[in-house]
């Protein structure tokens, strides 16, 4: 009896997917990218215990500005490392945030939240009639036509008494920002420091993950090929106003920190010199990296602090470094390392 039953066989496990080596190339190049941002994490909080340690307040100073000029850069690496175009105007948004948020805090109340959320408003409305008339043009003529948009606004910023004209805006209190179970003071250089990282890796993170959506993908692909991008069924001017948006409201958050930290506001912050800076910060670091602006803040914000203490013609001398480091690192810092790192996760993950 038992010689006539046929045997039941069961289906053989379906293999396990394998990813194609386009796939599997762009995650080990997303990978290697955040290393360097936990790496960039790590060495901030090693910093911070370093510096409490020392109770060395100028440095604590210092590094939260590189931090806030970084966030500030990395709006600039969104649109010129991912998209394709090289604002020269961008420091419109951030002098818009640190006066949108100034403003805030002296003639309204001394929220930290207050003054980040008008700003974000404010920022959303000026990037998206700054970047309709901007995002219209390309190459040369994009980089010029924000230089510009920025070039009028801080004129008139300059001029007008209402905003404190030459001298911008003084007095801006001392600002706290209410969590759940604790309050962060402006005043105390540690924890202030603590909340500026967050908030900008914050935005690293958040700008990583836009950039993996469909949206963030079609952005990319503008900068690889505008003229394909319609041929898919999408507009190429729309997602390049997207991403103007998005990198106007970076830049304006960046910038709504900057008065919480000095306690003013000037006029210069809107000038070319501070968007120049954003572009140099950018290229130091690694273009399109997002996070290699961070790191590029923190080696010019060290260059100006350390050499700037040894003569005043400090501008001369880190304008030659620059570039020997361009001539020589054409692709910035994490441009450099990112390769390497990339050729280790290959080998590592091979049988």
């Amino acid at each position: 009896m038992l010689d006539n039953v046929t045997p039941i066989r069961t289906a053989a496990p379906a293999p396990a997917p394998v990813l194609g080596a386009v796939a599997r190339r762009e995650l080990i190049a997303r990978n290697a990218v955040r290393y360097f941002a936990f790496l960039f994490i790590a060495l901030a909080l090693v910093f911070a215990v370093v510096a409490t340690v020392l109770n060395d307040v100028f440095f604590f100073r210092l590094a939260t500005e590189a931090l806030i000029f970084g966030g500030f850069a990395m709006s600039v690496d969104l649109l010129l490392g991912f998209v394709g175009l090289l604002s020269l105007g961008h420091a419109l948004f951030f002098g818009l945030g640190a006066y949108v948020s100034g403003l805030v805090l002296k003639e309204w109340a001394a929220s930290f939240w207050l003054a980040l959320g008008v700003t974000l408003v404010a920022a959303t409305v000026a990037g998206a009639v700054a970047g309709v008339i901007a995002t219209r043009a390309r190459g040369v003529y994009f980089a010029l036509i924000t230089f510009g948009l920025a070039e009028v606004v801080s004129k008139v910023v300059f001029n007008t008494r209402e905003l404190g004209g030459s001298d911008g805006i003084i007095g801006i209190p001392v600002v706290q920002a209410n969590f759940l179970f604790f309050t962060i003071d402006s005043s105390h250089p540690a924890s202030f420091f603590l909340l500026v990282l967050v908030l900008v890796m914050g935005m690293y993170f958040a700008l990583e993950a836009l950039l993996q959506t469909p949206a963030g993908r079609l952005v990319v692909a503008i900068k690889a090929n505008e003229h394909r991008v319609p041929f898919l069924g999408f507009s190429a001017q729309r997602y390049k106003l997207l991403a103007f948006i998005v990198a106007a409201n970076v830049a304006a958050l960046a910038g709504s920190l900057y008065p919480m930290l000095r306690g003013f506001v000037s006029p210069e912050l809107m000038f070319f010199q501070a968007s120049g800076n954003a572009v140099i910060t950018v290229i130091l670091g690694g273009v399109g990296t997002l996070v290699g602006p961070l790191y590029g803040s923190v080696i010019l914000s060290a260059l100006k602090s350390v050499v700037g203490s040894y003569t005043e013609h400090h501008l001369i001398i880190i304008g030659v470094l620059f570039m020997i480091s361009v001539i020589f690192f054409p692709k910035g810092l994490i441009g450099y390392l990112r390769p390497r790192l990339e050729a280790w996760l290959s080998r590592k993950e091979q049988p």
